[in-house]
């Protein structure tokens, strides 16, 4: 019986992401305007600033960051208004399943956009640059910081979406709850593109790993709070 809990959790898990990916193919509204947005900062921080190769390393994190971040949170706020807006959240609720698939599911949707921007804009970043952003660490970095903060993100969007000033409210609710992550990742990710050895940057992962597994624990336990209306 136990095993079949598991089996059906799984399976909305996968519903809900299959849902949200089925439904961005055949608009792809989400994907254009996180793109979209991601593009245009690269390019005006391309445009804007005219630096040598060795202070481009030292401010390189914080543009991919900021770009990550900004992009992420379009796409948090966009993906859960859909859903309120066209009835689907509501549909979600009622269903019969674990609510905590509901929110792994949009959780790993949400995540899986963010990893396919991030996919364009390292190419697009290293070909305007001329850097080789490439590096395991740096990618293993870019992916740890993405999952905490699709974690978070997915939990205060479905909070702030049943709000009138949803847009206004998730950055002023995320960003402070996330900061330490985005501080991390930044931090690791200069260290990575600055040839610093792993046991200089290990505490950072593991700092990283850290707030991923205690943001998806919190949002296990809370999820079903913060749904309700």
């Amino acid at each position: 019986m136990h095993k079949n809990n598991k089996t059906s959790f799984f399976k909305s898990v996968w519903a809900i992401v299959w849902k949200d990916l089925a439904a961005e193919l055949r608009s792809r509204e989400l994907m254009t305007a996180m793109l979209m947005f991601a593009v245009l900062v690269i390019l005006i921080f391309n445009f804007a600033l005219d630096l040598n190769p060795n202070i481009q390393k030292e401010v390189t994190p914080g543009i991919l960051w900021v770009t990550f971040v900004f992009a992420g949170t379009l796409g948090l706020n966009r993906s859960m208004a859909v859903e309120k807006d066209r009835g689907c959240l509501d549909g979600l609720l009622l269903a019969p399943v674990d609510r905590n698939a509901i929110y792994f599911g949009k959780m790993i949707g949400n995540l899986l956009f963010m990893l396919i921007i991030e996919a364009i804009v390292i190419p697009l970043y290293s070909i305007l640059y001329n850097m080789n952003l490439f590096n395991p660490g740096l990618l293993l970095t870019i992916l740890l910081g993405s999952i905490g903060y699709a974690a978070v993100g997915t939990l205060l969007s479905s909070m702030a979406v049943h709000t009138r000033t949803r847009d206004v409210l998730l950055p002023i609710l995320l960003f402070p709850v996330v900061l330490p992550v985005l501080i991390t990742a930044v931090q690791a990710s200069g260290a990575y593109l600055a040839g610093q050895d792993f046991e200089y940057i290990s505490n950072s992962i593991y700092i990283l790993i850290t707030y991923d597994v205690i943001f998806l624990a919190i949002a296990y336990m809370v999820f079903d709070f913060v749904v309700e209306e």
